[in-house]
């Protein structure tokens, strides 16, 4: 059976995948999920994932993932080369801390800002099956809560050509995700963010980059 990948091209979280699928080299069929018509939750895609979430991904046997977390445990152990998520157990450690960080204080703050603002996500504030109201209050937090982010990574890259572990890995394809996707909210680093715009430009010479 060939890996699927159900994706959507203009979100963030199923971006993740396809560079790191890229970043693998793992052939793989593509079936887009339109989240702007509610594609997502319409009963064909619930039989598939009753989460109403992309990205997710069907194994060669069979198995359906569903988060972006078990695909990439998953793409790491049946593909182990290149390494994405250390060899080391301090490069592991490394890695997977900076990764929860990306996601926690980037990527959910992104989330965070625009679900909670955007009028085409009144009462879809948190994704999956059940609607939650906005809170326009938290819409402002995030907006803080990305600003520093970027603060906190530029610092860190200080002197550094990768986020974690001296090597390529699973961090730099979150926080280039995390980074590009803060457009939304009308949030990009500027030149008081040196080390992240260096780090972001060479980035960009990675073909899987351009997915």
């Amino acid at each position: 059976m060939t890996v699927i990948l159900y994706d959507c091209a203009t979100a963030p979280s199923p971006r993740r995948a396809r560079i790191l699928l890229a970043e693998k080299q793992v052939q793989h069929d593509t079936v887009q999920i339109d989240l702007r018509s509610g594609e997502q939750m319409g009963e064909a895609y619930r039989q598939i994932n009753p989460q109403c979430t992309v990205p997710a991904l069907r194994t060669e046997d069979g198995a359906l993932l569903t988060d972006n977390a078990a695909i990439a445990t998953y793409l790491e152990a049946r593909y182990p080369a290149p390494p994405l998520m250390g060899t080391t157990p301090l490069e592991k450690a490394e890695i997977a801390s900076w990764q929860w960080r990306i996601e926690f204080e980037g990527l959910m703050a992104i989330a965070e800002a625009l679900r909670n603002s955007a009028p085409a996500m009144a009462n879809r504030a948190l994704p999956g099956p059940t609607d939650y109201p906005q809170i326009p209050a938290l819409a402002a937090r995030g907006q803080q809560r990305v600003q520093h982010f970027f603060d906190t990574l530029n610092a860190h890259l200080a002197g550094r050509s990768y986020i974690a572990g001296g090597r390529f890995s699973i961090a730099d394809i979150t926080a280039v995700v995390t980074v590009d996707f803060a457009r939304v909210i009308k949030l990009k680093p500027d030149a008081s963010h040196p080390h992240l715009l260096r780090w972001r430009a060479a980035m960009a010479e990675r073909p899987a980059m351009a997915l």
